[in-house]
């Protein structure tokens, strides 16, 4: 599994996310096509709407990526912004889904790049790895510091802790 960066492993959980609340429980798949169609729409009419996560949403179901090792190498670096290169990786699967994209590209070629990298690591979440910041993954690290100081190695200097001087000190 390869680590990727911080904010690209955030924003693909927020994706995630935010695309169950938009499916709602049980899922209304007709509403959060109406939702995906209105973004798609505002991006390709040049909206200058600066969300990763939004733009990501919208495009995630409209690509296909075609250079899949190439794209996760790339989710190291959060400040990709060579567009040319990474919309070379996808395919689209609709005419929307790419104009949208090439007008943000155009304009914000970083944010364009981002989403398109969001999308990929939302769409396979088996590929990449995170660091644990989970409550409980601190819980866990600090657990497992306390036992280390609790547990003294034979023949550890423990005179310290003791007073020296006795009574003298009263």
């Amino acid at each position: 599994m390869k680590k990727v960066h911080p904010e690209f492993a955030y924003q693909s959980r927020e994706l995630g996310v935010q695309i169950e609340d938009t499916l709602g429980d049980p899922p209304d798949r007709k509403y959060y096509a109406r939702v995906v169609k209105s973004l798609i729409e505002e991006f390709a009419k040049g909206s200058e709407i600066d969300d990763v996560n939004l733009l990501s949403f919208a495009i995630a179901d409209h690509l296909k990526f075609d250079d899949a090792k190439e794209l996760l190498a790339l989710a190291d670096d959060y400040n990709q912004s060579n567009f040319a290169a990474v919309n070379g990786m996808v395919s689209y699967l609709n005419d929307v889904a790419e104009k949208a994209l090439s007008t943000v590209g155009q304009k914000n070629p970083a944010l364009a790049c981002r989403a398109i990298i969001t999308a990929f690591l939302y769409k396979n979440p088996r590929q990449w790895t995170d660091e644990d910041h989970s409550l409980e993954s601190l819980q866990k690290s600090e657990e497992e510091d306390d036992e280390e100081e609790d547990q003294m190695a034979s023949g550890h200097d423990i005179d310290h802790l003791f007073d020296s001087s006795g009574d003298e000190n009263v």
